[in-house]
């Protein structure tokens, strides 16, 4: 076998890739089916006109034509429109935002167009494995800053400024927070700004869950004279259900979006015309749409706190987004009671160790399951008399 490139030895294989393996292998031996409350890919669909604006749209002669790499010009103004409606934000759609085939993607074309074998790059823990996995494949070093409870799940920049930051290129952050599901405020955004310039850092901030239980959505693009040192990541995923569609942006300083662009143009050939025609219109859809879509999340949210109250877990219920975070009991860690549901009840949620061993004592329950999956898994753990919690 041809030996493969230094830069992929060590990166594990993604976790949930693993795990499904295994998920589905349970599935096949005649057993009770595996109840996967443990990854978050939406369940619902997207709104109803943004389905039949796709499917309209790729009966058009030029739908299958390759697209420019940054996008057709309404997606871009669409983009601009959003932010400037949602956050009062002032983007210029010509040079200021570029599409992206997902956020996912962007974190690798941020981390390859930037970072150079010897740089560092802060990542938070826990937080998004991607973030890391990126950093590593471009060649830098991965340089993690704990997030703890007890500050609210943000980084101690006090103690970040403490240490030689010399190297630091990168500093990734994500708020609403994945996978604690804790907020932040436009002063904290700020200072993160700050940070990021007085150190000359670009500050990265990951945000595809803006809308997803959360009354009040913010963009880190609302602080003041932010550009160059502050870029965001915003996706369509989440926030309307689309995310096998595959749509999402960066938006920063003409610049950065030049050098993003440098990578990016020679990795695709650009995004499906009628997908850009579906994301424009997702992107006008009245707030009343993510409400009501809430309102499903918010019932599934309470049926997964129960469930995890169940097993002897503690959850701060004012958290955000498409998950909950718990913290499990006393004398086990995530991995064990992870494993446990899912040997013993055929129940998978996500334990918290993935994101960073500061993720080891917690487990996360995803929301993309219907109603009645929730109440399953909490029917098979009440009828079980040997729960150990």
């Amino acid at each position: 076998m041809i030996k493969e490139a230094q830069r992929i030895q060590g990166i594990e294989q993604y976790y949930f890739a693993q795990k499904l393996g295994q998920i589905k292998q349970m599935d096949s031996d005649g057993g009770q089916k595996v109840l996967n409350l443990g990854i978050g890919s939406p369940d619902l669909l997207p709104p109803k006109n943004v389905i039949e604006t796709m499917n309209k749209a790729a009966n058009k002669s030029d739908a299958n034509k390759y697209q420019s790499y940054t996008g057709i010009d309404e997606i871009r103004q669409e983009l601009s429109n959003w932010y400037k409606h949602y956050f009062e934000v002032t983007l210029d759609p010509t040079s200021e935002i570029l599409p992206l085939l997902g956020s996912k993607e962007g974190v690798m074309h941020i981390s390859m167009a930037f970072l150079s074998e010897g740089d560092e790059v802060l990542v938070p823990n826990p937080g998004y494995p991607a973030y890391a996995t990126c950093a590593k494949i471009a060649g830098a070093s991965v340089i993690a800053f704990e997030l703890k409870q007890s500050l609210g799940w943000k980084p101690d920049l006090d103690k970040l400024k403490s240490k030689d930051l010399s190297k630091v290129k990168i500093m990734w952050i994500n708020y609403p927070n994945m996978p604690t599901g804790a907020t932040v405020d436009v002063s904290f955004y700020q200072e993160l700004a700050d940070f990021g310039r007085d150190n000359q850092i670009l500050i990265c901030n990951d945000n595809p869950y803006s809308f997803i239980l959360n009354d009040n959505p913010i963009s880190i693009l609302q602080v003041k004279q932010a550009f160059p040192w502050v870029l965001e990541l915003s996706s369509l995923s989440k926030n309307y259900n689309m995310a096998g569609w595959r749509i999402g942006a960066v938006s920063a300083h003409k610049d950065i979006i030049k050098s993003i662009l440098k990578f990016k143009s020679n990795m695709d050939s650009g995004m499906y015309k009628p997908l850009q025609i579906a994301a424009i219109e997702a992107l006008k859809t009245p707030i009343v749409w993510n409400k009501s879509n809430n309102e499903v999340y918010l019932m599934r949210k309470k049926s997964a706190i129960k469930l995890l109250e169940k097993v002897g877990c503690t959850i701060e219920a004012s958290h955000v987004g498409m998950f909950v975070w718990a913290k499990v009991p006393n004398g086990k860690d995530g991995n064990q009671l992870s494993n446990y549901l899912l040997d013993q009840f055929r129940i998978f949620i996500t334990p918290g160790f993935i994101f960073g061993d500061a993720g080891n004592d917690y487990i996360r329950i995803s929301l993309c399951s219907p109603e009645d999956v929730f109440l399953e898994a909490l029917n098979r753990i009440n009828n079980n008399k040997n729960l150990v919690a």
